[in-house]
């Protein structure tokens, strides 16, 4: 029986969701994604990460080395997205420094 659209897409969140390292999902994700993917999507964490920051658009281009565009996409996707970066960012940013407040 084929899957609907929303099932498929649930069994990849699904599966992300069983990943208990960092180890671990960076087997995943490397298995499941090119390289040129796992770029893109690395860089755009670290361009939000520097958004949430409040650093303007030229740093973070010298800082990444993302352009323009993809600087304007994260940036209108954490003002009007999913909240996804909303949800995750501040519990990443108190993994890595937890005197840091949310």
């Amino acid at each position: 029986m084929k899957k609907s659209p929303k099932e498929s897409s649930d069994l990849l969140y699904e599966c992300i969701l069983q990943l208990g390292s960092v180890e671990e999902c960076r087997k995943f994700f490397q298995d499941l994604c090119t390289v040129s993917e796992l770029c893109a999507m690395e860089q755009r964490i670290e361009v939000a990460m520097y958004l949430h920051k409040g650093m303007i658009y030229n740093d973070i281009l010298e800082r990444t080395g993302a352009s323009s565009a993809t600087i304007s996409r994260v940036n209108r996707c954490l003002r009007y997205g999913a909240e996804g970066y909303q949800t995750v960012l501040p519990r990443v940013m108190d993994a890595i420094d937890p005197s840091k407040e949310g």
